[in-house]
């Protein structure tokens, strides 16, 4: 049995994840951005953000590419089952980049391209909970086909995942400004990390609860023995670190709860980790069916050993430059 598939898939994880770490703050900042007040509020959250969210989507780039080529199965059955969330993520995040740079540019019609910002970030956002949810529902397959609608991805769970991260982007966004900025912005922020904090675990219960009865196979994988004695330290892991994050953020720290937000986010990938492993498509295409020949898969992965260095090394050192607090100018 080739390892192969099961690196691939962890470098697929990888990339989502720091997908969600690096845009998910940003497009958090979007959904909060008419609780700003317009002028030197609206200038300085979006000025938190500048130096780094244009690159924030290379993260989503490779994980659609490495999907579609190392495992194609899997990219030719998912892809059909959502694109109608998938094609409003694209032309949302396309949206929300006009809006960043015009609204500086065309000062008259600011308040427009504000809404723009604010508009996208959310239909991001949510289309992509929706995604998730749409895959975690269950995906209809024939063969090697997907044999569902055009709506299929549509039902009340995919929205309960939509609108949960909506609230993450949201929680991570105010974290985020909490570390970066200063004065009434930051105790505005800081009042929303408190309350998006309190609704993103709301949501992370909703959807666990809700998951377990989506098909008994993610019911046993919680529950059966022995596998309950290891998935329940995950709900254990995010009482502790909820406990940590409120308890900090009450005490004025401004870079810990930023990161016990994604250490959150990271405990949910785990759990979705329990849920659908060893499947790629949840309950139809397990990672080693859906692989591409070892060859192709082998010939993509040392592209990837290159590329992923660099652009962590790119990604760091941008980090790095604008690292501290934004002045009310703009500046780092």
């Amino acid at each position: 049995m080739s390892a192969l598939p099961y690196v691939w898939a962890g470098v697929l994880v990888f990339a989502v994840y720091a997908y969600v770490v690096m845009d998910g703050f940003d497009l958090g900042i979007g959904i909060l951005f008419p609780r700003y007040a317009p002028g030197p509020s609206r200038d300085l959250a979006m000025n938190a953000i500048a130096p780094v969210w244009d690159g924030n989507e290379t993260w989503l780039v490779l994980g659609g590419g490495g999907l579609m080529a190392a495992f194609p199965l899997a990219y030719a059955i998912i892809l059909p089952a959502v694109y109608a969330p998938v094609v409003a993520m694209l032309l949302a995040l396309t949206c929300r980049g006009v809006a960043f740079e015009f609204r500086w540019r065309n000062p008259r019609h600011r308040r427009y391209w504000d809404l723009a910002f604010f508009a996208g970030s959310t239909l991001a956002a949510f289309a992509q909970g929706a995604v998730l949810g749409a895959i975690l529902q269950g995906i209809a397959v024939e063969g090697r086909h997907y044999a569902g609608g055009t709506w299929d991805w549509l039902s009340p769970f995919s929205a309960l995942c939509g609108a949960s991260l909506v609230a993450g982007y949201a929680w991570l966004g105010a974290c985020w400004l909490v570390m970066k900025t200063e004065g009434a912005l930051q105790a505005q922020a800081r009042r929303q990390a408190l309350a998006l904090g309190a609704a993103t675990l709301v949501c992370i219960l909703a959807v666990s609860l809700a998951t377990p009865f989506l098909g008994q196979r993610y019911y046993a994988r919680w529950f059966a023995w022995p596998n309950v004695v290891f998935a329940a330290q995950v709900p254990l892991l995010l009482v502790i670190a909820s406990a940590l994050f409120f308890f900090l953020l009450r005490r004025g720290h401004e870079r810990a709860p930023f990161l016990i937000a994604l250490g959150v986010f990271a405990l949910c990938f785990t759990g979705l980790g329990i849920s659908v492993y060893p499947d790629l498509v949840p309950g139809a295409i397990s990672i080693e069916a859906a692989a591409a020949p070892p060859a192709s898969q082998g010939f993509v992965l040392a592209g990837a050993a290159v590329l992923i260095p660099i652009i962590l090394g790119y990604t760091g050192w941008a980090y790095w430059i604008f690292r501290g607090k934004v002045g009310r100018e703009g500046y780092h």
